[in-house]
């Protein structure tokens, strides 16, 4: 029969008063370690295939366009037996040529399933209605490690009259089939050769790699994690499978709160997307924000002669031109370290769209006023 002593009872009331305090004061942005890092060698890979998918009304590769769909075609009647005469010329209108792909999951085992997408390399106008016929997926390393096949689910439409109209809604040459690809082989992985676990953030930064070293060793006990740079943290581990499993789950929940986001704007010059993370600061500056509106207009003057004269009708092009300059505030001061709000603030009282705004952020990084890095994408 096993007793405890009192004293090891209080010892272990007090632990768990202190986790649950520790928990209660934990701060507001702390994340899960789980969800800011990677464990090295725990990954997926990329299985790609070449197959045929049969069925299609009529939308599939054209004959000359398309010659490798018909030999793939040939091909696979050969392989079940049926000879096609080299004279005659196959017209796989129902068949179209795809890829497909999939990702392996790290620890995937042979029978699982895995979602496949399908995607067109002729020129086969849809892939609705279609049936994906027995295809490998082969790894980077050329093995085999999953077989597809199935019937798809095309998101996409596509219509065409006879007068040469057309509509088109989303991609009709592309699909999915969910749990379409059954794994075969699965991917060996490092997980438990090494003494000890790499764990990569998933973003690198100096000071959250720390924190997550730390963190460890204060659950743990010290010299469990040791971090070896900006993005990378070496944890000893047991060697024992299912010890180690019990171990990383429990690692993978700690709390840490990262740290502050390095300034940065992202600027998509092609959709007009501006994006500022909140530690963006802009130094003192003066900024002007105008823009002149051209407008032209295209008057016709038609000069027509009198009834008895002996002229012609004579049309005579005018054009008027008007610039206009709207609004009137058209600058604003930034404060010595000014916050995103007001930087919002003020480009929105002037008025400014999107394609300004990117100008005005451009023109204060050229300046040396904006303290962020200036991302174009």
């Amino acid at each position: 029969m096993n007793t405890c002593k009192p004293n090891t009872i209080l010892s272990r009331l007090l632990t768990l008063a202190l986790s649950a305090l520790l928990i209660a004061v934990a701060p507001v942005h702390a994340e899960r370690i789980k969800d800011l890092v990677t464990i090295q060698g725990v990954r997926s890979n990329q299985l790609l295939g070449y197959g045929l998918v049969v069925g299609l009304d009529g939308s599939g590769d054209k004959v000359n366009s398309s010659p490798f769909t018909q030999q793939s075609l040939r091909s696979m009647l050969t392989q079940l037996g049926i000879v096609v005469p080299p004279n005659i010329k196959l017209n796989p209108k129902n068949v179209a040529a795809v890829t497909v792909h999939a990702d392996l999951p790290p620890f995937a085992k042979p029978g699982q399933e895995l979602d496949v997408t399908i995607s067109s390399i002729g020129d086969a106008k849809s892939l609705r209605g279609g049936s994906l016929l027995m295809t490998p997926l082969k790894g980077i390393d050329g093995q085999v490690y999953a077989i597809a096949q199935g019937n798809l689910s095309v998101g996409g439409l596509s219509a065409e009259g006879s007068d040469g109209s057309k509509v088109t809604i989303n991609i009709p040459s592309s699909g999915r089939i969910p749990g379409g690809a059954t794994v075969e082989r699965s991917v060996p992985t490092p997980f438990g050769d090494a003494p000890t676990l790499t764990l990569n953030l998933k973003s690198g930064d100096f000071t959250t790699v720390q924190r997550v070293a730390d963190a460890i060793n204060k659950a743990i006990g010290d010299g469990t994690a040791t971090a070896v740079d900006a993005t990378s943290v070496k944890v000893n581990a047991p060697r024992n499978g299912g010890q180690r499993v019990s171990f990383v789950s429990m690692i993978e929940n700690l709390s840490v709160d990262p740290a502050a986001a390095v300034a940065r704007v992202i600027v998509n010059s092609r959709t007009g997307t501006v994006v500022i993370n909140s530690t963006v600061r802009v130094s003192p500056a003066a900024v002007s924000h105008g823009n002149l509106v051209v407008t032209i207009s295209e008057n016709m003057q038609v000069s027509q002669p009198n009834p008895l004269a002996s002229g012609r009708t004579v049309t005579t092009p005018q054009s008027d031109v008007s610039v206009q300059a709207p609004g009137d505030r058209r600058m604003f001061v930034f404060n010595p370290g000014v916050t995103l709000d007001s930087v919002v603030r003020a480009v929105n009282q002037v008025g400014a769209g999107p394609y300004d705004l990117i100008a005005i952020l451009e023109a204060l990084k050229q300046a040396g006023s904006l303290q962020a890095d200036l991302v174009v994408m």
